[in-house]
């Protein structure tokens, strides 16, 4: 709760975007309280903070566990600051407990994580596991025209570590469900295997501007008559692979945007998912087929733009397995699943070993100011968070 009143809403969210004085102010409060714990800080070129706790051992890698203090623009108390501080409560829990793991601990904040100020989301941990450029990274520019990496070094927390992945023995996110799942079968904590993949494009449908009331029906070629077909053929997709198929259509505009006038252009975004990769191929191709037939039928110029892919990902066994025998000892109902949405460990599991925790979330409400988690669940995640790190980290 003292976190969430750094950026807090009238509507009691939180509103404490990437790289904003509101986001130091809370990366200034987290190093603080990791200072009380003697942990040594280190920040990263691209904004990643790393506390490292000493283990007996220096010479093993880290196991790693964090998450993300930015928020959506409305967002709530949980999402992402919940895996960043229960990864501090298990620091302090341990020395609570004078217990020093053989392998150090290290608590990780990755920056820009939402993408809701700076795109795409997950940046910081992106860069770090080699998928983006650090340069092109650190360019980014805001509406505004900020940069990444003007705004890293005006709030203070451009670093001079390298962003880049050293050796980590396994690495841990809890994180609330942001889905009614858990909520709805009673279960409290969610094993994860594995994240969606997902792909976004954009449909770009180029037809010809014309008077709505002089211009007959079929002498148009109108690109708004492609969506019954586009839309419905897409949802039909979806539902075909169900119940994991997804599929999101965010965006949609007409230009020139004028009541009398038929649009010459249609942009329409689209999110596609599933957590079989060979399965999401199979929906790419049936995308594009369905573009093209519904173009060609009403006379318009269609295109798929590709704007990002992820593919999906399968948590390493040893870390799954540590998730799921921390809840097993704990005495906590659980279940294996995949999420729908990404995280930074998806791009932190290209390079390391990692797994997930899930706990349930009020109404599967995230990405909202009503977001809400009870805090027993909190609880029960924050104890199979510290089960699965000793797992790993050894005592």
């Amino acid at each position: 709760m003292e976190m969430a009143a750094i950026g807090t809403t009238p509507a009691g969210g939180c509103n404490r975007q990437a790289l904003t004085d509101l986001d130091a102010e809370s990366r200034r409060l987290f190093v603080r309280w990791c200072s009380e714990l003697d942990c040594a800080v280190r920040v990263d070129a691209i904004g990643n903070l790393f506390a490292r706790r000493a283990g007996r051992d220096a010479a093993l890698p880290p196991v790693l566990a964090g998450s993300h203090l930015d928020t959506q623009p409305t967002g709530g108390k949980f999402d992402g600051v919940y895996g960043v501080l229960a990864a501090l409560e298990v620091v302090e829990t341990l020395r609570d407990h004078d217990v020093v793991t053989r392998a150090p601990l290290e608590i990780a904040v990755w920056t820009n994580e939402e993408g809701a100020r700076f795109s795409p989301a997950m940046l910081g941990s992106g860069v770090w596991a080699g998928v983006f450029e650090l340069e092109a990274a650190l360019a980014i520019a805001d509406a505004r025209g900020c940069t990444v990496g003007g705004e890293l070094e005006r709030i203070g927390f451009r670093g001079t570590s390298p962003a880049r992945a050293t050796p980590v023995r396994a690495a841990f996110e809890v994180h609330i469900e942001q889905g009614p799942v858990l909520e709805r079968e009673g279960v409290q904590i969610g094993v994860l295997t594995g994240v969606q993949g997902m792909r976004w494009y954009d449909l770009i449908l180029e037809g010809r501007a014309c008077h709505a009331g002089p211009t007959p029906m079929d002498a148009r070629r109108d690109p708004v008559a492609c969506l019954p077909a586009i839309l419905g053929g897409l949802y039909a997709l979806a539902r075909k692979h169900g119940p994991w198929g997804r599929v999101t259509f965010g965006q949609i505009r007409a230009e020139p945007g004028v009541r009398n006038t038929v649009p010459e252009r249609v942009s329409v975004s689209v999110d596609l998912r599933h957590p079989d990769q060979a399965v999401l191929d199979a929906m790419d191709a049936s995308l594009r087929s369905i573009v093209t037939g519904a173009c060609a039928a009403e006379g318009v110029r269609g295109s798929v733009r590709d704007e990002w892919s992820s593919p999906a990902v399968a948590f390493a066994p040893e870390c799954v397995a540590c998730v799921r025998e921390a809840a097993q000892v704990l005495g906590y109902s659980h279940m294996e699943m995949v999420s729908g949405a990404g995280h930074d460990s998806v791009y932190v599991a290209r390079v390391a070993p990692a797994g997930m925790i899930f706990i349930p979330c009020e109404n599967g409400l995230s990405h909202n100011e009503a977001e809400n988690a009870k805090p027993e669940d909190l609880e029960a995640g924050a104890n199979v968070l510290l089960h699965a790190v000793l797992g790993r980290a050894e005592v």
